[in-house]
């Protein structure tokens, strides 16, 4: 062990020694792994090993789909033998709602490139499988690279691989104590003594929650229990020629693999138990947990229905282990804010199948500046201090466990953790009959329904489309109002705002009393934001965005902030109402002396104005595309704003809407929306944020990058608006885009025009299939459907509408 490394990793799972093996292969080999005992000890021991590329979130399939393909590279490498054993493997659905689903997801996996993988019928999956009973399925999806590994080997491998290339594995070695110097380096306290380290990353899987309390952290993330058995040899396995695939039973809650002549099978049974949520004990490691047949025993018998020879055989043994799980099952990966040099590479419960690409991407992140792939469903931004509470790990890790493998609905809201952040006018709107969705711990309006209205979750068009229609019908002929909450707020001053906002934007800043879009780009031009930023003309600047991302474009915000300027987070403290619609000028009028006219208050203008009782702060935009403006006031004022806009709204037709109608609205207007058109994986030149580009800026973060893609003649792909021919359901996002049978592009969102009457969708096409008129088909839940590109904004192309 040495006295000082560039980078110290904590912990000897398969994460650790994925990280370290990356770095190492990235360039930085003066890395050391430091494990408290030696390496596996904790979840990766006893871990199935089972991998399989499929995932209901597209990038972390993305992501597993890379750690399969570097599991033989990494054998290779190393020369340690991992076990591998390639079955393939079967995802099986007998409920006609996950058998839709399943089709569905099938087409979004060749999006993201995984081709290896079918449809299948209960017949072939009887073939494939003769030990499954196929009563009451419906059919299945196959996949090539799908198996199971030996969990100790892999880790070796992973390890031996990375000392091979200049890296150190140093065991039975705790770590004790991370004191930070003021150059942001570490000092790493030891039972063997202190290294100092430029970096330390926490890949302390079980013990992860311990090394983050070591510098202030209390992440959000919790051990459970999880129980799979092993069994004897089964006859009808012995009699085959051919190991049986791994399979997943969706409905069974089990899963399923070869382990010799018998069987491995594993559970995820609803009624879930959570196991030492402040961490494990430091001196646990190669034991287990007690089994809990009571707890599991539904589920149980569902296994043994699916899979009767297992009936009449004996159990060789039970493993019943922890694993750690975030709130929404995603790895917890990147820089923490205000930790220098401290990143975290945990909450990783499917190590074997996902630590490859947590360990690339952290990698990455720490020797490029950002991870190549989009690594948003896994930063530890995507959560704020709200997700700290010990309640809301416990009700939201739980409920991520024990819904597995239960079916999700893309419209369906979940309870745990909620509702935890409420605008002030929360209880007024829901009498009203607001039906809410949840965005960064905040409850945020959908829709506003009937008394006893419940939405039912579907894939398909759900009975919310009428009241859906009525609000949209609102916004478009007299007048809609829409809570504004769930908006981030940014206070820029001091006395190099302007020349800060200058160098992070990459649009031109707007004058004093306007508003203007600005893309935000990384150095390498990929998108960081779509904000807007308003000039209030008193030295201050607002920049708005979506409030989910305030603990990411904060972290940005600090790492690139330079000069006299201060950045503030004001977004709970400051929220509103949005008015939209040809009568919202008329509702303002009747509340404000001031004029408010065009001439005073143009497009994309701001000022303060008296509304009522309220000073408050306007901007006159539209994010649905019609005459309106965002009204900002002190969350203090929330409620008495809202009464004072419907009151006068009351003789202009004033209807509050939600966020289904905005979404809709939006499509009309060909407007993208973060985490859809635009991500961090995206470019200007793609998704045409390069029209707010001021490319006369001497200098701006991803300038140089940005204007290589544009002298090349721009990016490959370019974002379209498809008109889909689909009378019961709408696309959702990834879904592939096919010109005579060729994939030439994927959707990033859809819903349905309820002004133009036509199912719409927006999608990143190649460049030769993107002029309006082209004839494309699209998969809508599965199912392939006639699509055409039409020209941008069907709904009042010119704009004009805006700009009354």
């Amino acid at each position: 062990m040495k006295s000082q490394y560039r980078v110290v990793v904590i912990g000897g799972g398969v994460v650790g020694a994925s990280v370290l093996y990356h770095l190492a292969k990235f360039g930085w080999t003066d890395v050391a792994l430091v494990e408290r005992s030696i390496l596996t000890a904790g979840s990766s021991w006893h871990a199935a090993g089972g991998i399989h590329a499929l995932n209901a979130d597209p990038n972390m399939a993305a992501l597993q789909a890379y750690t399969i393909d570097l599991l033989a590279e990494i054998e290779k490498e190393s020369g340690q033998d991992i076990g591998l054993h390639m079955t393939g493997g079967i995802t099986v659905a007998s409920a006609p709602a996950r058998w839709e689903w399943l089709q569905s997801a099938y087409r979004i996996f060749q999006t993201i490139g995984i081709e290896d993988c079918h449809l299948m019928t209960p017949e072939e999956i009887k073939a494939r499988c003769p030990i499954m009973d196929v009563t009451g399925v419906i059919g299945g999806l196959w996949a090539d690279r799908e198996g199971y590994i030996d969990t100790t080997g892999t880790v070796h491998a992973y390890a031996k691989a990375a000392k091979m290339r200049g890296a150190e594995v140093i065991e039975n070695n705790k770590v004790e104590e991370l004191i930070q110097r003021p150059d942001g380096s570490w000092d790493v306290v030891t039972q063997k003594g202190t290294i100092h380290a430029e970096h330390v990353v926490n890949a302390g899987g079980l013990w992860a929650k311990q090394v983050g309390r070591m510098v202030g952290l209390d992440l959000p993330l919790s051990p459970l229990e999880h129980h799979y058995l092993v069994t004897d040899s089964v006859p009808e396995i012995e009699a085959l020629d051919f190991e049986v695939p791994m399979t997943v039973d969706l409905e069974g809650f089990t899963y399923l693999r070869q382990d010799q002549k018998g069987v491995l099978l594993g559970i995820y049974e609803v009624e879930h138990k959570h196991w030492n949520m402040d961490g494990a004990p430091w001196d646990y490691g190669f034991e287990l947990i007690q089994e809990d047949f009571d707890r599991i025993e539904n589920e149980l018998t569902l296994g043994f229905k699916r899979y009767p020879c297992l009936q009449e055989v004996g159990v060789k043994r039970w493993v019943n282990g922890a694993f750690t799980f975030s709130p929404d099952g995603n790895p917890l990966v990147g820089p923490v804010p205000g930790k220098r040099n401290y990143w975290l590479a945990c909450g990783v419960m499917a190590g074997f199948l996902q630590g490859g690409g947590v360990g690339k991407s952290l990698a990455e992140w720490m020797i490029h500046g950002e991870p190549e792939a989009d690594a948003w469903p896994m930063d530890i931004a995507r959560y704020g201090a709200f997700a700290s509470n010990r309640e809301y790990i416990k009700q939201t890790t739980g409920q991520f466990y024990s819904r597995r493998f239960v079916m999700t609905y893309p419209n369906e809201q979940l309870p745990a953790g909620r509702p935890l952040k409420k605008a002030p006018a929360y209880d007024a709107m829901t009498a009203a009959g607001a039906k809410w969705g949840c965005s960064w711990g905040l409850e945020v309006p959908l829709m506003f329904g009937p008394p006893g209205f419940e939405e039912t979750p579907t894939l398909k068009r759900s009975n919310a489309f009428d009241v859906v229609t009525e609000e949209c019908k609102a916004v478009r002929e007299t007048v809609g109002l829409l809570d504004i909450s769930g908006f981030s707020r940014f206070e820029v001053s001091g006395p190099e705002a302007e020349t800060w906002l200058n160098t992070i934007m990459a649009s031109r800043l707007p004058k004093p009393g306007r508003a203007k879009l600005a893309p935000m780009l990384s150095p390498e031009g990929r998108l960081k934001g779509d904000l807007t930023v308003f000039n209030w003309g008193d030295g201050t600047w607002w920049i708005m965005g979506s409030y989910y991302l305030r603990a990411w474009h904060m972290r940005w915000f600090q790492d690139h902030r330079s000069g006299d300027v201060t950045v503030r987070d004001i977004s709970d403290a400051m929220v509103g109402f949005s008015l939209a619609g040809p009568n919202s000028r008329k509702v303002l009028e009747g509340l404000t002396h001031q004029d408010i006219s065009h001439a005073a208050l143009p497009f994309m203008g701001c000022m303060e104005l008296d509304i009522g009782l309220i000073r408050a702060k306007v901007a006159r935009l539209s994010v649905c595309g019609e005459l309106g403006y965002e009204i900002n006031v002190p969350a203090v004022e929330h409620i008495a704003l809202r009464e004072m806009l419907l009151k006068a709204g009351a003789d202009h037709g004033m209807r509050e809407y939600g966020f289904y109608a905005m979404n809709s609205l939006r499509l009309e207007k060909s407007f993208g929306i973060w985490s859809r058109e635009f991500t961090q994986g995206y470019t200007p030149g793609q998704t045409g944020m390069d029209r707010w580009i001021d490319w006369q800026k001497p200098d701006f973060i991803g300038r140089k990058a940005a204007l290589a893609e544009r002298d090349a003649g721009g990016a490959a792909t370019c974002l379209v608006t498809l008109a889909i021919d689909s009378p019961d359901a709408e696309v959702s996002g990834y879904e592939p885009v096919w010109q005579d049978g060729v994939r030439v592009g994927f959707i990033t969102s859809g819903g349905y025009g309820h002004t133009i009457g036509t199912s719409l969708a927006m999608a990143l096409v190649e460049r030769p299939f993107t002029q309006p008129g082209t004839e494309l088909t699209v998969h809508v839940v599965g199912v392939e459907r006639k699509a055409k590109v039409i020209a941008p904004s069907p709904y009042d192309p010119d704009g004009a509408r805006m700009r009354l």
